[in-house]
């Protein structure tokens, strides 16, 4: 981090010194970082802030070689969205579906800095690979909670279409899907998608390592916002379901994971004019649609995924024979 950041960050804070103490992560394809860092001095209440820092690179280096001049335009608006998600919408978030608090946004040449809030400090230390009933509830009514927050908002400044893998984003992995019917199909099921006529903010990246939980499971914040936009919400639960299940169990528990998600719903959207009967069928009919449509992204961008199992053909095959 450049030393005209770390003034920055000091004055915002009230700090005098600022110590990194851990790499959190690296960055997909070489982008950044993020890092948990010390705050020192008297002229802070804050002890300990989670920094993201973003520094684009001259050569991307993309795991599975997609380094394309699309894909690193991808990238840049996809921070350009986050830094504008929490400049303008997270304090909608309540703690019904809390997110970081942002302290300082700042960007400049090919740098952006989010310094945020420490979820491990304020009630959220546990990552898991895998998930009790108990966590895969608290993930489900997070997301119930935030599309009820933004039901029917305008996502200004977000990507118009929120998910990382929409399609007029990923061009170049519908060129290379071998699958013919799904390719010739994905501009009806992305339209299908679009029509709902209830629409909301989706996360867009809902896989369950961007959840943080408490000690005891039973409550939940999130974390990147970098692919924050409209959408309906029946996207994010597929595509979370999908993140921490096998085929197996993604059709055993299918009907009762809905069932805990649209009750969450229910209550979330109790003082909104919304025909909740209306939303629930709708996004219901539209929950394999949008399995799909993230099955039609993965079968192009990595074909031997191990999310690539006999449910999700069965349920793209479904789909495709209603198109």
């Amino acid at each position: 981090m450049n030393s005209h950041f770390q003034r920055i960050i000091l004055e915002t804070t009230g700090a005098n010194e600022l110590v990194k103490t851990s790499e959190i992560q690296r960055l997909w394809s070489g982008y950044g970082e993020i890092a948990r860092y010390r705050l020192r001095g008297k002229g802070t209440s804050i002890d300990q802030v989670v920094i993201k820092h973003v520094k684009l690179p001259t050569k991307a280096n993309h795991p599975r070689g997609w380094n394309t001049d699309l894909s690193h335009q991808r990238k840049v608006k996809s921070y350009q969205v986050e830094s504008a998600w929490y400049e303008k919408w997270s304090y909608e978030c309540n703690e019904d579906c809390k997110v970081p608090a942002c302290y300082l946004l700042k960007s400049e040449n090919d740098e952006f800095i989010m310094v945020l809030e420490d979820l491990d400090e304020t009630g959220f230390p546990i990552r898991n690979n895998d998930v009790t009933l108990d966590e895969l509830n608290a993930c489900l009514v997070w997301l119930a909670n935030f599309h009820a927050t933004f039901m029917h908002k305008e996502p200004q400044g977000l990507w118009e279409t929120g998910t990382y893998w929409h399609l007029e984003t990923r061009p170049d992995e519908l060129e290379d899907l071998k699958d013919i019917d799904l390719k010739n199909a994905a501009a009806k099921i992305d339209q299908k998608l679009k029509d709902s006529p209830f629409q909301t903010f989706v996360h867009g990246d809902a896989k369950l390592a961007n959840f943080c939980f408490s000690e005891d499971g039973k409550t939940v914040a999130a974390v990147d916002f970098q692919y924050v936009g409209g959408g309906c919400g029946i996207k994010d639960v597929a595509y979370f379901i999908g993140s921490c299940l096998d085929e197996k169990e993604c059709e055993k528990q299918e009907e009762s994971l809905l069932k805990i998600y649209f009750n969450a719903l229910k209550v979330a959207l109790e003082n909104k004019e919304i025909d909740f009967d209306a939303l629930e069928e709708n996004w219901r009919e539209l929950y394999p649609v949008a399995w799909t449509d993230f099955h039609r992204f993965l079968k192009g961008w990595s074909p031997g995924h191990w999310k690539m199992n006999g449910y999700s053909e069965r349920l793209t095959r479904e789909v495709l024979s209603k198109i």
